[in-house]
């Protein structure tokens, strides 16, 4: 796990040596386990082996270097969130996975699974993202392993899809099931 030494001294990335020492002080003062009111062995921990690192300038070229990607994975992350296409995306991605293992249980009830290497090849969604939708779809319990290790749509999963597709469903649609269902 990646510790941003900077944000735990609260200090920028371009401090000298002298702000680094400066605010060690300040903070091992503060969370030295000595201290009865504001001790904290951890905190106290991370900032000696936070000091140590940004002071010594072979480890901190080191770490900078981690630390660089570390921000390039926030500013990823970032971005994904903010995209709104993302959210759109990803329902299109989990209505196709239920409703191609809606169509496999509809065709055979007794052998409903489809396996991981289909479900990618047939929604299109590489396996990377697709364990992501397996996943929420399985948490969600609208899709479960068989005993054989493929996944199948379980009943709760056909609510769903089903619900989905009504409620998408234009209102002429709707008006000629109804009318044949009676």
């Amino acid at each position: 796990m990646f510790i941003d030494y900077y944000e735990l001294l609260e200090i920028s990335p371009r401090a000298n040596s002298e702000t680094i020492d400066r605010i060690f002080r300040y903070f091992a003062m503060r969370y030295h386990p000595d201290n009865r009111e504001t001790g904290d062995e951890g905190r106290f921990s991370d900032i000696v082996e936070a000091h140590n690192t940004l002071r010594d300038p072979a480890k901190r070229a080191a770490y900078d270097i981690q630390y660089g990607d570390h921000l390039g994975h926030r500013h990823e992350l970032l971005q994904e969130a903010s995209n709104t296409k993302g959210f759109e995306q990803d329902t299109i991605i989990q209505e196709k996975v239920l409703s191609l293992l809606c169509a496999r249980r509809r065709q055979d009830v007794n052998n409903p699974g489809i396996g991981d290497e289909e479900i990618e090849r047939l929604s299109g969604c590489p396996r990377e993202h697709l364990e992501f939708h397996l996943w929420y779809l399985k948490a969600k319990g609208w899709i479960a392993r068989t005993e054989n290790g493929t996944f199948a749509i379980t009943v709760d999963g056909i609510d769903h899809a089903n619900s989905e597709r009504r409620r998408d469903a234009p209102i002429a649609t709707r008006l000629l099931e109804d009318a044949h269902a009676r």
